[in-house]
């Protein structure tokens, strides 16, 4: 049987998958018996976790959604993910600070085998050199943009278009895209009064209250992000190297967590976990040996040629895993 903390955190993964449980269902999974199913939900509700019950023939239980963030229990590994995502908090943004306390919150309530480990890792996101027309993005500004793009609601807001220029007539846009390119983060969306597609930069966005309507949304020129932002900034100050290996993938991590290191390529979300990263490098086996470097599950766009090279370096690794050296005896 488990122990208590990890029969907890078991249960929770189960009701964090969004679907009604019955109390049967959840003691089969968790080979407990139905009273000690109801008494850990108690436990569980104790937490903060907002657990209702769910009338019905066989009854059951659902995790809802609280007012308040109830204490969160991590596995090992998820522990340990959690303080390297916030020791390379999101280049361009403005939670480095908030970034750091959370590992410091985070580290003092860890067990000593897992500080023992957080502490080995020394990890350092060096950022490109600042400058006076590179204003760091909000993270409240990303948030809300972001709301706004899922909701596809009109959005208005004040646009400062350079460092040393006041901010324009309010501008009204029917937002599509966030996307990070060259370390800077970036509004697409078509702008309603100028009738034409714009790319504006998100740390010089000021949004405005309340949002306008729902809209449906237009084809982007180019067919998808990667060739409308390629097009717009190519010879500007962004301009883009003519690689000759092109590829496309999904990505499961945040935009932010994946944006500081993609160098020239763009970042574009899709959720909070996922993101289409395309990219570019002088053969395909390079270009699937960068991709491979976030360490996470990899879903391929395109082109086969890139799927190709993922096969190769796939099956090159499982010969390389399979060598042994030979033994090094002690030196006399």
């Amino acid at each position: 049987m488990h122990k208590t903390s990890s029969r907890l955190l078991a249960l929770l993964s189960l009701l964090q998958t969004h679907r009604d449980w019955s109390g049967e269902d959840l003691a089969g999974r968790l080979s407990i018996t139905s009273r000690t199913v109801r008494r850990d939900i108690d436990r569980l509700r104790e937490l903060g976790y907002p657990i209702t019950t769910v009338k019905g023939p066989a009854g059951g239980y659902r995790l809802g959604a609280g007012t308040h963030m109830p204490p969160m229990l991590f596995d090992d590994g998820q522990a340990v993910a959690l303080a390297v995502a916030l020791q390379t908090a999101a280049t361009g943004t403005t939670v480095a600070e908030d970034a750091t306390r959370a590992l410091a919150t985070l580290r003092q309530v860890m067990p000593p085998r897992l500080r023992h480990r957080i502490d080995l890792l020394r990890i350092t996101a060096v950022q490109p050199p600042a400058t006076r027309d590179t204003p760091q993005a909000d993270i409240q500004v990303l948030v809300d943009l972001s709301r706004a793009i899922r909701a596809r609601e009109e959005l208005r807001f004040d646009y400062t278009p350079g460092p040393s220029a006041s901010a324009d007539d309010p501008r009204r846009v029917q937002p599509h895209h966030l996307v990070t390119w060259r370390n800077r983060w970036y509004l697409v969306a078509w702008d309603l009064d100028r009738e034409d597609w714009r790319t504006f930069r998100v740390g010089r966005i000021r949004p405005r209250t309340p949002t306008g309507p729902r809209f449906a949304p237009r084809e982007l020129p180019g067919g998808n992000v990667s060739t409308f932002i390629t097009s717009r900034f190519r010879g500007n100050d962004g301009t883009t190297t003519d690689w000759p290996c092109h590829g496309e993938v999904i990505l499961h991590l945040p935009a932010a967590n994946v944006a500081p290191f993609a160098q020239d390529g763009i970042v574009e979300e899709l959720s909070p976990g996922h993101c289409r990263l395309i990219l570019g490098s002088w053969s395909w086996t390079g270009l699937a040996a960068a991709i491979g470097r976030f360490d996470t599950d990899i879903e391929v766009i395109g082109p086969p040629q890139l799927a190709t090279a993922f096969a190769d370096l796939a099956a090159r690794y499982a010969r390389a895993a399979r060598t042994t050296g030979p033994e090094i005896g002690p030196t006399p």
